[in-house]
Protein backbone atom coordinates (compact mmCIF):
# COMPACT_ATOMS: atom_id res chain seq x y z
CA UNK A 1 0.00 0.00 0.00
CA UNK A 2 0.78 2.98 -0.63
CA UNK A 3 1.05 6.22 1.35
CA UNK A 4 -1.35 8.34 -0.28
CA UNK A 5 -3.66 5.36 0.25
CA UNK A 6 -2.73 5.26 3.86
CA UNK A 7 -3.72 8.24 4.18
CA UNK A 8 -6.83 8.37 2.53
CA UNK A 9 -8.00 5.41 4.70
CA UNK A 10 -7.02 7.06 8.30
CA UNK A 11 -8.69 10.22 6.55
CA UNK A 12 -11.99 8.23 6.34
CA UNK A 13 -11.63 6.53 9.44
CA UNK A 14 -11.36 9.50 11.44
CA UNK A 15 -14.17 11.64 9.44
CA UNK A 16 -16.57 8.23 10.21
CA UNK A 17 -15.49 8.31 13.84
CA UNK A 18 -15.92 12.25 14.25
CA UNK A 19 -19.30 12.11 12.44
CA UNK A 20 -20.51 9.07 14.97
CA UNK A 21 -19.33 11.45 18.07
CA UNK A 22 -21.63 14.40 16.58
CA UNK A 23 -24.44 12.19 16.24
CA UNK A 24 -24.20 10.24 19.67
CA UNK A 25 -23.75 14.43 21.02
CA UNK A 26 -26.74 15.27 18.97
CA UNK A 27 -28.66 12.64 20.25
CA UNK A 28 -27.62 12.82 23.98
CA UNK A 29 -28.08 16.84 24.04
CA UNK A 30 -31.89 16.94 22.41
CA UNK A 31 -33.58 13.82 21.89
CA UNK A 32 -32.63 11.39 25.25
CA UNK A 33 -30.17 9.98 27.74
CA UNK A 34 -29.16 7.58 29.97
CA UNK A 35 -29.99 8.42 33.89
CA UNK A 36 -29.84 5.93 36.66
CA UNK A 37 -32.52 6.03 39.58
CA UNK A 38 -30.84 6.52 43.03
CA UNK A 39 -32.91 6.00 46.23
CA UNK A 40 -36.35 4.61 46.71
CA UNK A 41 -38.13 8.30 46.21
CA UNK A 42 -40.55 6.82 43.17
CA UNK A 43 -41.07 3.78 44.73
CA UNK A 44 -43.16 1.55 44.03
CA UNK A 45 -42.85 2.76 39.98
CA UNK A 46 -39.60 2.92 39.65
CA UNK A 47 -36.63 1.45 42.21
CA UNK A 48 -33.10 2.31 43.24
CA UNK A 49 -31.09 1.43 40.62
CA UNK A 50 -33.30 1.30 37.54
CA UNK A 51 -31.88 2.78 34.09
CA UNK A 52 -34.20 4.56 32.23
CA UNK A 53 -34.02 6.46 29.07
CA UNK A 54 -35.09 10.24 29.42
CA UNK A 55 -37.18 11.84 26.55
CA UNK A 56 -35.72 14.92 26.36
CA UNK A 57 -37.35 16.11 22.35
CA UNK A 58 -41.25 15.66 23.30
CA UNK A 59 -41.09 19.26 25.51
CA UNK A 60 -39.75 21.31 22.88
CA UNK A 61 -42.87 20.63 21.07
CA UNK A 62 -45.75 20.48 24.02
CA UNK A 63 -45.91 21.60 27.48
CA UNK A 64 -45.29 19.01 30.37
CA UNK A 65 -48.93 16.90 31.60
CA UNK A 66 -50.26 16.37 35.02
CA UNK A 67 -48.34 13.16 36.34
CA UNK A 68 -45.34 13.10 33.74
CA UNK A 69 -42.25 11.79 35.69
CA UNK A 70 -39.60 14.22 34.36
CA UNK A 71 -35.87 14.66 35.27
CA UNK A 72 -34.73 18.19 36.60
CA UNK A 73 -31.41 19.06 38.29
CA UNK A 74 -30.74 19.97 41.70
CA UNK A 75 -29.83 23.32 41.94
CA UNK A 76 -27.37 22.99 45.42
CA UNK A 77 -25.34 19.98 43.98
CA UNK A 78 -23.63 19.40 40.76
CA UNK A 79 -24.54 16.38 38.81
CA UNK A 80 -27.60 15.29 40.82
CA UNK A 81 -30.86 14.76 39.16
CA UNK A 82 -33.84 14.43 40.40
CA UNK A 83 -36.74 12.64 39.16
CA UNK A 84 -40.49 13.48 40.50
CA UNK A 85 -44.36 13.42 39.25
CA UNK A 86 -45.79 16.60 38.47
CA UNK A 87 -48.89 17.23 40.57
CA UNK A 88 -49.18 21.00 40.12
CA UNK A 89 -49.36 22.88 37.05
CA UNK A 90 -48.66 26.53 35.98
CA UNK A 91 -51.07 28.63 37.33
CA UNK A 92 -52.72 26.52 39.82
CA UNK A 93 -52.59 26.72 43.46
CA UNK A 94 -51.64 23.86 45.68
CA UNK A 95 -52.66 22.50 49.11
CA UNK A 96 -51.69 19.71 51.47
CA UNK A 97 -54.16 18.98 54.34
CA UNK A 98 -52.59 17.36 57.72
CA UNK A 99 -54.45 13.77 56.10
CA UNK A 100 -52.26 13.84 53.21
CA UNK A 101 -55.14 15.01 50.67
CA UNK A 102 -53.87 17.48 47.57
CA UNK A 103 -55.95 19.88 46.92
CA UNK A 104 -55.46 21.49 43.20
CA UNK A 105 -57.15 24.94 43.55
CA UNK A 106 -59.37 23.87 46.50
CA UNK A 107 -60.67 20.69 44.67
CA UNK A 108 -59.19 17.70 45.52
CA UNK A 109 -57.14 15.74 43.14
CA UNK A 110 -57.87 12.04 42.73
CA UNK A 111 -54.74 10.18 41.85
CA UNK A 112 -53.35 6.71 43.13
CA UNK A 113 -49.35 7.54 42.43
CA UNK A 114 -49.02 8.12 46.37
CA UNK A 115 -47.45 4.75 48.48
CA UNK A 116 -49.29 5.55 51.14
CA UNK A 117 -50.97 8.86 53.38
CA UNK A 118 -48.49 11.84 53.11
CA UNK A 119 -47.60 12.18 56.93
CA UNK A 120 -46.10 16.09 55.69
CA UNK A 121 -47.36 18.65 53.84
CA UNK A 122 -44.34 20.56 54.28
CA UNK A 123 -43.81 23.91 52.51
CA UNK A 124 -47.75 22.86 50.97
CA UNK A 125 -49.21 23.04 54.16
CA UNK A 126 -49.93 26.50 53.32
CA UNK A 127 -51.51 27.06 49.81
CA UNK A 128 -48.71 27.78 46.90
CA UNK A 129 -49.31 29.17 44.06
CA UNK A 130 -47.54 28.54 41.27
CA UNK A 131 -46.17 30.86 38.25
CA UNK A 132 -47.15 30.98 34.99
CA UNK A 133 -43.91 28.50 34.58
CA UNK A 134 -43.66 26.37 37.35
CA UNK A 135 -44.57 22.94 38.27
CA UNK A 136 -45.29 21.87 41.59
CA UNK A 137 -43.73 17.48 41.73
CA UNK A 138 -44.12 14.66 44.53
CA UNK A 139 -42.15 11.85 44.66
CA UNK A 140 -44.74 8.67 44.38
CA UNK A 141 -43.15 7.40 47.85
CA UNK A 142 -44.72 10.49 49.64
CA UNK A 143 -42.97 9.97 53.01
CA UNK A 144 -39.44 9.03 51.80
CA UNK A 145 -38.86 11.92 49.13
CA UNK A 146 -37.43 15.64 48.53
CA UNK A 147 -39.51 17.12 46.74
CA UNK A 148 -41.59 20.55 46.53
CA UNK A 149 -42.57 20.10 49.55
CA UNK A 150 -39.18 20.66 50.23
CA UNK A 151 -37.89 24.90 49.92
CA UNK A 152 -34.67 23.18 48.67
CA UNK A 153 -36.32 21.59 46.01
CA UNK A 154 -39.33 23.83 45.58
CA UNK A 155 -41.59 24.68 42.45
CA UNK A 156 -39.72 23.39 39.37
CA UNK A 157 -39.27 26.19 36.83
CA UNK A 158 -40.50 24.72 32.86
CA UNK A 159 -36.83 25.78 31.78
CA UNK A 160 -34.79 23.48 34.60
CA UNK A 161 -37.00 20.47 33.43
CA UNK A 162 -34.66 18.10 31.26
CA UNK A 163 -37.17 15.97 30.06
CA UNK A 164 -39.47 12.85 30.82
CA UNK A 165 -38.58 9.28 32.04
CA UNK A 166 -39.66 7.11 28.88
CA UNK A 167 -38.51 3.57 28.61
CA UNK A 168 -37.15 1.99 32.07
CA UNK A 169 -34.13 0.03 29.71
CA UNK A 170 -33.13 -1.99 33.00
CA UNK A 171 -33.38 -4.27 35.18
CA UNK A 172 -34.39 -6.14 31.73
CA UNK A 173 -37.54 -8.03 33.92
CA UNK A 174 -39.08 -4.63 34.38
CA UNK A 175 -38.01 -3.24 30.81
CA UNK A 176 -40.58 -1.08 29.06
CA UNK A 177 -42.48 2.34 28.25
CA UNK A 178 -43.18 4.36 31.76
CA UNK A 179 -46.58 4.87 32.79
CA UNK A 180 -47.23 8.48 33.35
CA UNK A 181 -51.10 9.17 33.01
Amino acid sequence: MNMKAIVKEIGSTLLYILAVLAATWLIITFVGQRTQVSGESMEPTLSNNDNLIVDKLSYRFRDPQRFDIIVFPFEYEEDTYYIKRIIGMPGETVQIDNAGNIYIDGQLLQENYGREVMLSPGRAGEPITLADDEYFVLGDNRNNSSDSRDPSVGNIHRDRIIGKAWIRIWPLSRFGILRHQ
